[in-house]
């Protein structure tokens, strides 16, 4: 097996990672003003299948208040977990980040599930306010 890949540096490696981490966090805990404040302001993202993405910071802030209405009244947790992630710069200075992710959701006295099992397609920017998420399509494995 031959893969060709253009290595990023490790500080930047680890840069992502963390990044990663706090943009979970702020998801998890329904901090989406915080979790949007992630994106560039016209950044886009896209969640679920077949439906439109959300553009811009507020936009995004929109579709993840309506979409977290499902959970109302149900004492769920949802725990993002981002794994084997893959960076490649970009011509343009941007990264491409392709991530596995897995969405563990915990009710109490229940067993944990892993609903869904995702790829997340980024395209991401560094920049003097850190790292931020121009772009992310999100493709779930039980629909490939």
């Amino acid at each position: 097996m031959t893969t060709t890949t253009t290595a990023v540096r490790t500080e930047v490696y680890a840069q992502v990672q963390h990044f990663y981490a706090h943009q979970m966090q702020a998801l998890d805990g329904g901090r989406f003003a915080d979790y949007a404040a992630t994106f560039t302001e016209d950044g886009t993202f896209q969640h679920s299948p077949g439906v439109q993405p959300a553009v811009g910071r507020d936009g995004i802030v929109a579709e993840l208040v309506e979409f977290h209405k499902r959970f109302e009244g149900d004492p769920v947790q949802r725990r993002h977990w981002f794994n084997h992630i893959a960076l490649e710069p970009q011509s343009d200075g941007s990264l491409r980040s392709t991530v596995y992710a897995l969405v563990v959701t915990v009710r109490p006295g229940g067993k944990p599930e892993i609903t869904p099992s995702c790829v997340v397609h980024d395209v991401l920017l560094v920049t003097d306010e850190g790292i931020r998420t121009r772009s992310r399509l999100i493709t779930h494995d039980q629909l490939a």
